[in-house]
This record gives C-alpha cells, sequence and structure tokens, in this order.
C-alpha cells in the first residue's frame, strides 16, 4: 500500500480528499502546513506528497525545493494559479506534476498513480538489473539506487522527472529524440503534460550536469527537431 502524504491549509479540502484517496486503497497523511509536513515526514517518508502551493508559512514552492534537496519522494503540486510560469517554477523546483485548482478528484488520482507507476517501474527495472550503472563523460548513474555521481564522486540530488529524462538520454545516447518522444519514455505513456515541461527538465539537467558553461553541452538542442545526448555511454 503506498503512503500519501497531503499538505493543505484548507481542512475541508484535506478531509474530502483524504477520504477519496482511501477509498481508492491508499494510506493517507495530513498535514496543514509547513511544520506538520517536517513531522509527517520524520515519522514516515512517504511515496508520494501532494502539496499546495498557498500555505501559511512557508510556502508550497518553498517546501518543495527543500524536500527535493533531501529526498528523492514524489512532489504533486496543487494551487489555484494556472498561468504557464506558477507551473514552470514548480517543476524548476523539482516537482514532479502539476495541478491546477480546481480540479476533479479522479484527475488528481489518475496524476497520483502516473507517478507512483513511474517510481515502480523504475524499482522494477533496478531489481532486474540489479546494479546497472550507466557511465559518460566520468559520471556514473546508478539506477538501482536512482543516484548520480560526479567525476568527483560527489552525489547530485535528481527529482523523479530528472533521474527518469537523464536515464532515457542514457538509454538512447547520440539520437535526436523529439520532447514527445522524451515524453512518452519518460512517462512510460502519451502524458498531457504541456509540452514545455520538458525544456525545464532538460534545463535542470543541463545545470546539474555542466558546471563549466565554456566546455561542450551533453545535451545539445536540434533546432526543430529535440534534443540530443552526445556523450558515449558505457554500461557496467
Amino acid at each position: 500500500m503506498s503512503h500519501l502524504l497531503l499538505v493543505d491549509d484548507d481542512l475541508e479540502v484535506l478531509a474530502l480528499l483524504r477520504k477519496f484517496l482511501e477509498q481508492h486503497g491508499y494510506s493517507v497523511e495530513v498535514a496543514a502546513d509547513g511544520a506538520a509536513l517536517w513531522q509527517a515526514v520524520a515519522r514516515r517518508l512517504p511515496d508520494l506528497i501532494i502539496l499546495d502551493v498557498m500555505l501559511p508559512g512557508d510556502s508550497g514552492l518553498v517546501l518543495c525545493q527543500r524536500l527535493r534537496a533531501e529526498h528523492t519522494v514524489g512532489i504533486i503540486m496543487l494551487t489555484a494559479m494556472g498561468e504557464l510560469s506558477d507551473r514552470v517554477v514548480g517543476l524548476e523546483l523539482g516537482a514532479d506534476d502539476y495541478l491546477t485548482k480546481p480540479f476533479d478528484a479522479r484527475e488528481l488520482l489518475a496524476r497520483v498513480r502516473a507517478v507512483l507507476r513511474r517510481t515502480g517501474e523504475a524499482r522494477g527495472t533496478l531489481n532486474n538489473n540489479s546494479r546497472l550503472i550507466l557511465e559518460f563523460e566520468n559520471w556514473q548513474l546508478d539506477v538501482a539506487r536512482r543516484e548520480l555521481r560526479s567525476p568527483d564522486k560527489v552525489m547530485i540530488p535528481l527529482s523523479t522527472g530528472e533521474f527518469e529524462l537523464l536515464l532515457v538520454f542514457a538509454e538512447h545516447p547520440r539520437r535526436v529524440l523529439t520532447r514527445q518522444q522524451l515524453l512518452d519514455l519518460a512517462r512510460g505513456e502519451t502524458y498531457d503534460a504541456f509540452d514545455r515541461s520538458i525544456d525545464v527538465q532538460v534545463s535542470r539537467l543541463r545545470r546539474k550536469l555542466e558546471s563549466d558553461i565554456t566546455g561542450p553541452s551533453m545535451i545539445r538542442t536540434i533546432r526543430n527537431s529535440g534534443y540530443l545526448f552526445s556523450p558515449h555511454v558505457v554500461k557496467r
């Protein structure tokens, strides 16, 4: 049974969503603010956090940024703001998905299942490939542990979306992939996320992989086509 943490200061929303998700087989804990969130995480790290943006004290965006720096847990952001820029900010800070209020509870359920399925499929792949490690440009991507290590052996934290995207690139090196191909390969299904979300994830990966901005880019933009992962990849 997957364990979910709902974070929203609207107690009525918390009660309704908790009941709905529990009816669909999930273990659910709730929190009304950042302090309660950290207490819940300390008690038990959830499989997925559904996090409202507008919270008293630290905003959901601030909490998302800290969560992503400390954990690989899945994160779905909820907000009453529907502007593209707001969604981009959430993705930039490491959210795996974004849902705008008001929404149908069935849509949230579908997104919860999608994020959990992706993380579960990744774990299943890892079990089948015990300690598969992909090496490129002296970087190491440990698929089993979902860890990226720099040439200096420093672990670089990755969100679920970043890990999935980098894994797709590493499994398809030196090949041009369109944005839709990247979405389909990373998510395992046709996904209704707005197309530019891939650009956000690529931007985040570039900042983590390419600290030397004067050096050659590992992820090249191919105009009017998509992206190409340029390094040679070796499987260990």
